[in-house]
């Protein structure tokens, strides 16, 4: 087995699938990492978006929430990242076998 270390959230462009047809680009980018959301069944308190799983469903994932959100069940309060957010790059290692 050959070990890998990728991006966590990143797209894999390595896969065998039509990249333009399956997934959600738009969506991808509107619920992209660092933004703030509100889940809209606590209004008012605000979270941010960690990271857009694009082969996940739910695909989203927050900060200091163990579970992933469907992008039907938070609400885009700051179009802009937060600053501490931007540059923070998340590593997961992944195991492949070759």
């Amino acid at each position: 087995m050959k070990k890998e270390t990728r991006l966590r959230g990143a797209i894999p462009m390595d896969m065998n699938m039509d990249m333009n047809g399956n997934l959600d680009w738009e969506e991808a980018f509107e619920y992209r990492a660092g933004l703030t959301v509100e889940l809209k069944s606590q209004p008012g308190v605000l979270h941010t978006i960690a990271y857009y799983e694009v082969m996940m469903v739910p695909p989203i994932w927050l900060e200091n929430d163990p579970r992933p959100r469907y992008p039907h069940e938070v609400r885009v309060v700051a179009h802009q990242p937060t600053v501490s957010n931007v540059c923070r790059i998340s590593e997961s290692p992944v195991l492949v076998a070759s």
